[in-house]
């Protein structure tokens, strides 16, 4: 194990995660009196309330995804450390993390914990195999490889049966990323993709919204959850409501009615988007702390100014904290990441104490959701509205909160041709995009596990090799090389 360097002297702030939490809370620290290291275990600021439009053609993954040492290299005081935390120790004070099985201990005087949330699938992991969520750039970049590959295989369907099957996709979970993945997938179909195939109709395509609970939107309340359901029903989104998704497979999902029957969707494309599971450091804060809980979701239920309990030091902002009324949204992480640079100014500069802080105070600025092109519906304060002023206020908003401006030109750009004309710009997909995680989850599982995971997931059976052309295998993933041929363990 690697030591990071003690350093100048100066007061040492290590910040983990890069999505809001984290690199606000960086950039925050830019004027301080303080060295800081921001632990990241991707390359990239994720700005996730547009990876939907990755999936969907829209935008590409540069313009939501900027590198977090182009957009710090310019911040003096702060510098990137790529890797994956696996330990934090609040009586060493100390930051562990792994990149490519190097382990490297990072010191810190004050620590920022943004690590952010990720899919729940509520106790069935295993349905992540056959519905990807909506959480980083490899769900979105699979899930756009899962759509555009399902009108590609309908294509060549031999019976109508399958056809159907190939073309009904379904969202599962009616919040923001549901309603906007769902309308996108109607729009892709209706209007980018029609008269692009010669034996399917993309418009034929089903695109069902599955919501265990009675509402569309349900935080935002009946009015604007309302004005969404009815757009998207125009648009011809099927809703089926108090719906509990009980299975998923390759061939579809299993659903449960609010009067205990069940029935079958059958869809080779599923998208998961019903629920979040904060990161696992949340656990590990907890159990070393005095008295600090963590909520039924793994958010840390943190002190009024956000801190560990027996630990002022510590730090947990965004989707990792667990405060009433806080939602987890972008703004709750800008918002705690902010404050708890703003209180490490204020004790270095000696005009406060620890027991000065004042309590952590969020404002709400509203919630927004678009539904389809020049349709939107937005939540501020009491108000409430929806579509096409909402439409603009969202882009709007959006555009301010991307990083860089070559980011905002390039998405203008693309949001008017999509959005005036009816094509897309980023409409490649690859089966790598698909079948590279399967093949990697089929390196832990017995040969035949393997081949079924990797054959059903994606709804097909991948391409044969070309005569001579080496397998590839679940070892050849692991390491790197091709299997001669003759090898009986394909993967594919």
């Amino acid at each position: 194990m690697s030591t990071q360097p003690v350093g100048n002297g100066r007061h040492r702030v290590v910040v983990i995660g890069s999505g809001f939490g984290g690199l606000f809370g960086t950039k925050h620290l830019k004027r301080a009196d303080v060295d800081v290291t921001l632990i990241s275990k991707t390359t990239t600021h994720l700005f996730q309330p547009l990876l939907y439009q990755v999936a969907t053609g829209i935008l590409s993954v540069g313009e939501i995804a900027p590198a977090t040492r182009l957009v710090l290299r310019k911040q003096k005081n702060a510098r990137v450390l790529l890797g994956e935390v696996t330990d934090i120790d609040l009586e060493k004070r100390a930051v562990t993390s792994v990149l490519l099985g190097e382990s490297t201990e990072t010191p810190y005087d004050t620590l920022i914990v943004a690590t952010g949330a990720q899919q729940s699938y509520f106790g069935n992991d295993q349905f992540a195999t056959f519905a990807p969520g909506m959480k980083t750039i490899d769900d979105a970049l699979e899930l756009r490889g899962r759509i555009l590959g399902s009108f590609e295989q309908a294509e060549v369907a031999q019976t109508q049966e399958e056809r159907d099957r190939l073309l009904s996709f379904v969202v599962v979970g009616a919040g923001p990323t549901g309603v906007e993945l769902a309308g996108q997938i109607a729009e892709l179909s209706d209007r980018t993709l029609e008269g692009t195939f010669h034996n399917i109709d993309p418009r034929d395509a089903r695109v069902i919204l599955v919501e265990g609970a009675g509402a569309v939107l349900g935080p935002m309340g009946p009015k604007l959850g309302g004005k969404a359901q009815r757009r998207l029903e125009s648009m011809g989104v099927e809703i089926q409501l108090n719906a509990l998704v009980t299975d998923v497979d390759a061939h579809g999902v299993t659903v449960q009615d609010a009067d205990g029957t069940s029935r079958r969707i059958e869809s080779a494309c599923k998208v998961w988007s019903a629920g979040v599971q904060a990161s696992p450091l949340g656990k590990m804060l907890a159990d070393q702390s005095d008295g600090t809980e963590v909520d039924r979701a793994g958010r840390v239920v943190v002190e009024p100014d956000l801190t560990v309990k027996g630990h002022p030091n510590v730090f947990v902002v965004g989707d990792l904290m667990s405060v009433p009324g806080v939602p987890g949204q972008a703004q709750g992480a800008i918002q705690g990441a902010t404050y708890a640079a703003k209180q490490i100014k204020s004790e270095l500069a000696g005009k406060q104490t620890v027991q000065d802080r004042k309590p952590f105070s969020y404002f709400n600025k509203g919630s927004m959701a678009t539904i389809s092109r020049f349709s939107a519906v937005c939540q501020v304060g009491k108000l409430e509205f929806g579509g096409f002023i909402a439409w603009l206020a969202w882009l709007g908003l959006h555009l301010y909160y991307l990083v860089g401006y070559r980011s905002r030109i390039t998405t203008i750009f693309q949001w008017f041709v999509t959005f005036l004309g009816r094509t897309r710009g980023q409409m490649a997909a690859t089966e790598q995009w698909i079948f590279a995680r399967l093949a990697l989850e089929a390196v832990y599982s017995d040969s035949e596990e393997g081949e079924e995971i990797v054959r059903g997931a994606a709804g097909r059976r991948p391409p044969a090799p070309s005569p001579g052309t080496p397998a590839v295998t679940a070892e050849s993933v692991e390491t790197g090389a091709p299997e001669k041929p003759g090898g009986d363990r394909k993967v594919g």
